[in-house]
């Protein structure tokens, strides 16, 4: 049975050569919103895979803050899962989803900045050091492991700073989806101009896009959907499972960042009862960039056959991530969610609403950042030694 075929292998067996072939199934294989048949395609799949940016713990890189660490094992594997979500955005963003990568062929120039903004070096948009030192703004001291919903919310504040990409990061609080938050997020002058001035509004912007030369994000910024989430106490409630697995279904999937503390993956899709996964559980050298710009980029993919865990062994504290890059995307996604929950079967994992209920105000409309959410609280409460569940049961 699959359940027999599951690795728990970290890359470090690598030189062992004891890593295990993707399972002969007639089970469906997806990956990211593609579906796959293990039988026929089993080279699409790895190349698929392989294509996804890889993350994984550095040593030997400049210390982080100065004077900080030089390497980030041990602490940094929910940072670097962090980095290979919007790793995946960036890449659909820029290369889109069907891009794959090829071994020793010249880069595309749009792939060697995106590779660019995550380097271990302090200047890196989404750099180890970008992301430790933003964290310390959620109450994270550098070296301390995160949880999914600190990942999240620093790479909210930091995508901002991304001027290239142009992207709105949106963490979806309390389980709940606000439509109308996000369509104001993603199109801002809507709110500026009011409904009615929206036309002569976005000829202005349209102008201002075309000396950008990015005529599609004037309408629509492209969206990351991060929805921070929790699917039982200690172990996931099994009413969650099928629902998990479709989010690995849909076109618009980055895929789910979550685990145990110093056991995070990147959980990229799911074959029968297992979920398929990258892990930043290896340490390799820093990376610089060569002379001529171009980055030596072999380590930056993973070029075996992806680890695999039985879908029940998922601690319940999770983030999944979607990518929409144009408002029809977006409009797409939500129908598909609605779907979703008219279906029987499975516990829907968030709340999909039009508009804000009122008893939710948003932060970013009052423009105040709170040192750290409800849910880092509760995220920060759980990922604490167990004891604390013997309190919780008093």
């Amino acid at each position: 049975s699959l359940h027999t075929l599951m690795t728990t292998l970290t890359y470090d067996t690598l030189r062992f050569g004891e890593f295990e072939d993707f399972p002969e199934t007639s089970e469906p294989v997806w990956i990211l919103g593609k579906e796959y048949n293990a039988l026929k395609e089993k080279d699409d799949i790895l190349s698929d895979v392989t294509s996804r940016l890889w993350f994984t713990y550095r040593k030997n890189f400049p210390p982080i803050g100065g004077t900080g660490p030089t390497s980030d094992t041990g602490w940094g594997c929910m940072l670097r899962c962090g980095q290979m979500i919007l790793g995946e955005a960036l890449v659909c963003r820029h290369l889109g989803r069907d891009w794959r990568w090829a071994k020793d062929h010249k880069q595309r120039e749009e792939y060697i900045s995106i590779l660019n903004a995550f380097i271990d070096k302090k200047d890196s948009y989404y750099s180890i050091h970008q992301i430790a030192q933003m964290g310390v703004g959620e109450g994270k001291p550098i070296g301390q492991w995160y949880g999914p919903n600190t990942v999240a919310q620093v790479l909210k504040k930091l995508a901002v700073f991304d001027t290239w990409s142009r992207l709105v990061v949106h963490v979806a609080m309390d389980n709940t989806v606000v439509i109308e938050e996000i369509k104001r997020l993603c199109m801002p002058w809507l709110d500026v101009a009011g409904e009615a001035e929206v036309v002569g509004e976005l000829n202005g912007c349209l102008e201002g896009a075309c000396a950008l030369a990015e005529e599609e994000t004037a309408l629509w910024k492209p969206l990351v959907l991060l929805i921070p989430l929790r699917l039982g106490l200690s172990d996931i409630n099994e009413a969650y499972i099928e629902t998990l697995k479709q989010c690995f279904m849909l076109p618009q999937s980055l895929g789910v960042i979550g685990g145990k503390p110093n056991s995070a993956h990147y959980f990229i899709g799911y074959v029968g009862e297992e979920l398929i996964y990258l892990d930043p559980h290896t340490t390799q050298p820093a990376v610089e960039p060569c002379e001529d710009g171009q980055v030596p980029d072999e380590t930056y993919h993973c070029q075996h056959p992806p680890c695999r865990m039985h879908i029940c062994e998922l601690d319940p504290s999770i983030a999944a991530g979607f990518f929409c890059k144009t408002e029809d995307e977006f409009d797409d996604w939500c129908m598909r969610i609605r779907r979703l929950s008219c279906k029987r079967g499975g516990l829907p994992m968030f709340e999909l609403v039009d508009s804000q209920p009122s008893h939710m105000v948003s932060v970013d409309a009052l423009n105040l950042t709170p040192d750290f959410s409800d849910s880092d609280r509760l995220e920060r409460f759980f990922d604490s030694e167990d004891e604390e569940f013997e309190i919780l049961s008093l």
